[in-house]
């Protein structure tokens, strides 16, 4: 009755469709952050968010954090004992977002993972002055 020859369009579009997908747009799971006191003070800072917690000495080069949509808590302490607490808020990587709406799996699986979130790779924590 119906002939294969036009079922072949069909197929090769069905099959363009289902090995397009995400891997290549991913990132990894940590992202290096660089951490530094406004006034260049040395402490230790404890960094958390869902996907974990994690103690650095400060200042810092490349610690690798876990990605994660929540904000990315800090408490800091100086070396001289003054302590700050505060957040860096966690934002969509845009052109990642971007990437995957193009090749059509729409975020799943970096929404899944986390993968299209980030974190200022450089932040410089503000430190009350010293009393």
């Amino acid at each position: 009755m119906f002939q294969s020859r036009f079922y072949k369009p069909y197929l090769a579009f069905i099959a363009v469709i289902s090995l397009s997908g995400c891997a290549t747009l991913t990132n990894d799971a940590n992202i290096p952050i660089a951490v530094s006191f406004s006034d260049g003070a040395s402490g230790t800072c404890t960094f958390s968010n869902k996907r974990g917690t994690w103690t650095v000495d400060v200042p810092s080069e490349g610690t690798q954090i876990r990605r994660s949509d929540d904000d990315l808590n800090y408490t800091c302490v100086t070396a001289d004992g003054r302590s700050i607490e505060g957040a860096i808020q966690s934002e969509i990587e845009k052109d990642k977002w971007f990437a995957s709406v193009v090749f059509l799996d729409f975020g799943l699986t970096d929404s899944i993972t986390d993968k299209h979130r980030t974190y200022d790779r450089n932040p410089v924590i503000g430190v009350p002055d010293a009393n």
